[in-house]
């Protein structure tokens, strides 16, 4: 985790679980589960990851350990449910400060992250920060990453910059894809122009070759944010929507999923109900458009709202009264 190795970590998590539960090793098994429920959240395998929580929960009352909940902090902050991770933070917080523990402010990690993939990055910036205060082997360099995003979303730019300075100092270090595709989307926030571009397409080919497929998806989430401020909005289009499929997150989904509508939502709504009324269903339509099988119904509903219909049947002699453009499109392509 701290050299940011993930071909590593996948070896090493994998074999000291099950050394502990070959061996019942019921005092080890919490620490082991831990890790492995922390590399399915790095690697995008939520469900697998939520699957070792009760493990990792009946180990600790069998054995009493006072270990606090990180794995399942770590699930609920990448999915973004943040009344469950603002819980387990606080009991977090109350456990490791009444023992004494310094390592679990390392917690305020999960919240920041959490807040960034909400989109509220002032909160965002105040858990990084104080998370980053700690040299905590595997994490400092993850809660560094979402300082950094938090500084450059906020207009900080010089607490970004330090935050960058002392990420690279173990990104370059490590050498992994991992770690300079990291680097790369990070320095790409505090860049403009050819620059900025150039870095945020290192942070995409790197972190493609890795197995961290939230990172990748957030490499593309923000690079289509970027387009997006510079008028890309075809360009825009196309890695939002690859950001979108690729998001198990919900929070990081619905930021890509604001940044399509910005891109031209009215003119996607057009491309959807023409797809809905040739036949297909939403899971086709949502193949297609590269957007989840949700997203496709909330456009539909929008759609069903404009044109005063409740069915795809009505919707087809909706269109076939009236041009579409006209009634939903609100502007033009780009």
């Amino acid at each position: 985790m701290a050299v940011w190795d993930d071909q590593a970590w996948r070896i090493l998590a994998t074999r000291h679980l099950t050394l502990a539960r070959e061996a019942g090793a019921l005092s080890e098994l919490p620490l082991a589960v831990r890790s492995r429920i922390l590399l399915h959240a790095h690697a995008g395998e939520l469900a697998e990851g939520a699957a070792l929580i009760a493990e990792a929960r009946a180990a600790a009352a069998a054995t009493g350990t006072q270990l606090g909940p990180y794995g399942a902090l770590g699930i609920a902050a990448f999915l973004g449910h943040e009344a469950e991770a603002a819980e387990l933070i606080q009991a977090t917080m109350d456990g490791v400060t009444s023992r004494g523990e310094g390592r679990g402010v390392t917690s305020q990690y999960a919240a920041a992250l959490l807040y960034n993939g909400l989109g509220r990055h002032d909160r965002a910036l105040t858990a990084a920060e104080l998370a980053s205060q700690y040299d905590d082997i595997g994490v400092l360099g993850w809660s560094l990453t979402e300082l950094i995003e938090a500084a450059a979303r906020t207009g900080q730019p010089a607490r970004a910059s330090d935050a960058l300075r002392r990420l690279s100092q173990t990104t370059r270090a490590s050498g992994t894809d991992w770690a300079l595709g990291t680097e790369a989307r990070s320095r790409a926030l505090l860049s403009e122009g050819q620059t900025a571009e150039n870095c945020y397409r290192e942070a995409i080919e790197r972190l493609g070759r890795t197995r961290m497929r939230p990172a990748l998806a957030r490499a593309r989430l923000l690079y289509g944010e970027w387009l997006r401020r510079e008028n890309r909005h075809r360009d825009a289009r196309a890695e939002l929507r690859t950001a979108h499929a690729l998001m198990g997150t919900e929070a990081f989904a619905d930021r890509a999923r604001r940044e399509l509508q910005a891109v031209g939502g009215t003119v996607q709504e057009a491309r959807i109900a023409q797809l809905a009324t040739d036949g297909r269903t939403s899971t086709e339509i949502g193949a297609q458009l590269f957007l989840s099988t949700r997203t496709i119904e909330w456009h539909l509903s929008k759609i069903y709202t404009k044109l005063g219909v409740s069915s795809r049947q009505e919707l087809r002699h909706a269109l076939a009264r009236t041009h579409l453009a006209q009634t939903i499109r609100a502007g033009p392509d780009r």
